[in-house]
């Protein structure tokens, strides 16, 4: 969400353009026009966006001094291999003023995540942990369990909570022990008799007022104590074992017993929960970001710590050959753009490793991408929390050890990609494709993105293709969804097809056509191998992946490089999985609009509950009564009527 001083900057920019998807060529502007354009910059605080041939962003930066900043990338000074290849593409440049460093930095962010440039590093958090929320503007409010909340008046957070903890099963077994409501907002305004659960103990039945508001909100804060501190678990546990015995003297004892399962599995998740305490940090909501500087590699690591105890931990990563900036300032930017994906996780206090200038800065920075009544304090390095950063720096290190000694780094598959297709640099935005058909129906295609080894999920698009009449024709169904992709901008830097030689090749055909140098690879299973004198090789196994590139007469073997494996072999699979998704919907409506659409008289919701009720074929169904056709399908007589004439109209 940018605020109002960057909508205002954005507006007021031609460079800010909303058809910018679509390729427009722009006015190329050699080295020494560039260096001239870039002599005439201010000397202010400020973004610069390069552009490439057709006016893509190819990478946004900030600076102090944009004239100073802005004409280093044209001069005749050394340069590191990185910023070398950005300037060859780059064509033209636009730029903003902003008034401080801090809207610099929060600018860069948002213009980053506007328009996603190849040559910024770009933070990518897939894993969002789940938060326990009430929403007090209920009268009766229920235990929520939430992923990505947004903040909103009078809703309560607690959390996140890591992988390992099965918090929606622990809200469950809390809902159940006090008796709280567990129903939707809309069928608990309309109720008007309890629910079995009441009758079973495990609700109070707030909907038809057999509960006050003050004994349903002890009972709830009861259990939101669980997610406090030790002694309020304490005296949680202790109001359950007290409800538990009431009812063994009562002979429920089944409820006793279920009662009694419920505590154990409460207490033992408290004492998870709260074994990592963090002393000198008690009843603090703490974030402590550190990082570690390797010889190829820098690792970011974020740890949690929320009431006090360390909740869990989050870690990113990223080549040190992609800094165009200095550490610090990629640093505070990655910091920045984790908090713009996640707003709901901005902590009272961030303890970071930037000197205490860089501190500031970024905290006046968070202060102005969420509202001034942002209350946040961020602290440099100081003595007071050393122990907590040499722990959370010792943890990014670790991290980046274990996933180069266990070659899970993404960067070593995309290098060996950039070998194998001999490119300059090595590619971030990769497309691959795949197409659904069964019997020549409904088919479709699947563009799946990853930038950097990971799903890109908001540029993955569906294509729904032309049926043709020899039916299964994947290499016309291939050249269809290249041609219509091809009309549009911000293409990859390489295009992946499920298949061999055959679909490469119609794929490198259209890029030809249209004087496109992008590389295209297909994979596919590996397949035996013919040894010389007409003897079988020994068997490769059919799990084997191969890729295949133009121009090489062997395809290469995946399994040679298992970071890039697993990458290609993950687009594979999800093309796989959401091009059926649209197939499957595409054929499912086909299928189900056949006949009723076509019965007169019948309106939308009847022909809905027809198609729900019923379950015999069309020759099964013209065989029935009119009284036959209204029992099976739940439909009036008229109705039966109507659809009895259809099928009896077909038959004749």
């Amino acid at each position: 969400m940018k605020d109002n001083k960057t909508s205002k900057i954005l507006a007021n920019s031609e460079a800010y353009d909303k058809s910018r998807d679509k390729a427009k060529p722009i006015e190329r502007l050699d080295r020494e026009k560039l260096l001239a354009k870039a002599n005439t910059l201010p000397k202010s605080p400020g973004c610069y966006l390069m552009q490439g041939k057709l006016g893509e962003i190819l990478y946004v930066g900030k600076a102090k001094n944009l004239k100073s900043r802005v004409t280093s990338y044209f001069n005749n000074s050394d340069k590191n291999p990185k910023t070398q290849i950005l300037v060859s593409h780059i064509k033209n440049f636009e730029f903003f003023l902003t008034n401080s460093d801090a809207e610099s930095y929060v600018l860069e962010n948002n213009l980053i995540k506007e328009y996603k440039p190849k040559y910024n590093i770009r933070l990518k958090d897939d894993k969002s942990y789940p938060y326990l929320g009430v929403d007090w503007n209920d009268k009766f409010p229920r235990l929520l369990y939430l992923r990505r909340p947004k903040k909103r008046k009078n809703l309560e957070l607690f959390g996140p909570f890591p992988h390992g903890y099965n918090v929606s099963y622990i809200l469950r077994i809390l809902t159940k022990s006090f008796a709280l409501r567990d129903c939707s907002n809309h069928e608990f305004k309309n109720r008007t008799t309890p629910c079995i659960l009441y009758q079973m103990n495990q609700c109070t039945a707030p909907c038809v007022n057999k509960i006050s508001k003050e004994e349903y909100h002890s009972d709830l804060n009861a259990a939101i104590d669980f997610f406090k501190n030790r002694k309020k678990v304490e005296n949680s546990i202790s109001l359950l074992t007290d409800k538990m015995m009431v009812l063994a003297e009562e002979e429920m004892f089944e409820y006793a017993a279920q009662l009694r399962d419920h505590i154990e599995e409460l207490t033992d998740f408290a004492e998870k929960s709260f074994e990592q305490n963090v002393e000198s940090l008690s009843d603090s909501n703490v974030d402590v970001i550190a990082y570690h500087v390797g010889e190829q590699e820098i690792d970011i690591s974020i740890y949690l710590i929320r009431q006090g105890n360390l909740l869990g931990q989050k870690n990113f990563h990223f080549l040190m050959d992609d800094l165009l900036d200095d550490v610090e300032s990629e640093v505070s930017l990655a910091v920045l753009q984790y908090y713009g994906q996640n707003s709901e996780v901005i902590p009272s206090k961030i303890i970071t490793m930037l000197p205490s200038q860089g501190a500031k800065e970024l905290q006046e920075a968070l202060s102005q991408m969420h509202g001034e009544g942002l209350k946040i304090r961020v602290f440099g390095q100081t003595k007071k929390y050393e122990s907590l950063l040499g722990a959370t720096r010792e943890h990014a290190e670790q991290c980046q050890k274990v996933r180069i000694k266990n070659q899970d780094s993404v960067y070593v598959g995309l290098n060996k990609l950039k070998d194998l297709l001999k490119l300059k640099d090595r590619p971030k935005n990769l497309e691959c494709y795949d197409i659904a058909i069964w019997q020549g129906k409904s088919p479709t295609a699947a563009q799946i993105v990853f930038f950097e080894g990971k799903p890109d999920r908001a540029q993955y698009r569906h294509y729904h293709l032309e049926e043709r009449p020899e039916g299964n024709n994947d290499f016309a169904m291939m050249d269809e969804v290249f041609r219509r992709r091809l009309k549009y901008g911000n293409l990859p830097d390489v295009f992946i097809v499920d298949g061999g030689v055959a679909q490469v090749n119609t794929v490198a055909k259209v890029l030809d056509e249209l004087e496109l140098n992008i590389p295209v690879v297909g994979i596919a299973k590996a397949r035996d191998l013919k040894a010389p004198g007409g003897f079988r090789s020994s068997k490769v196994q059919s799990s084997d992946e191969r890729l295949v590139i133009k121009g090489r007469s062997n395809p290469f073997i995946l399994a040679k490089c298992p970071p890039l494996l697993r990458t290609i072999v993950s687009m594979r699979d999800e093309a796989h999985r959401f091009s059926r998704r649209l197939h499957h919907k595409a054929e499912k409506k086909r299928v189900l609009k056949s006949w009723v659409d076509e019965v007169k008289g019948l309106n939308t919701e009847i022909r809905k509950q027809i198609l729900k009720n019923n379950s015999y074929t069309l020759e099964e169904l013209s065989e029935f009564s009119e009284k036959e056709l209204s029992d099976c399908l739940e439909i009036n007589s008229k109705h039966a009527n109507a659809v009895y004439q259809y099928l009896h109209a077909l038959n004749n």
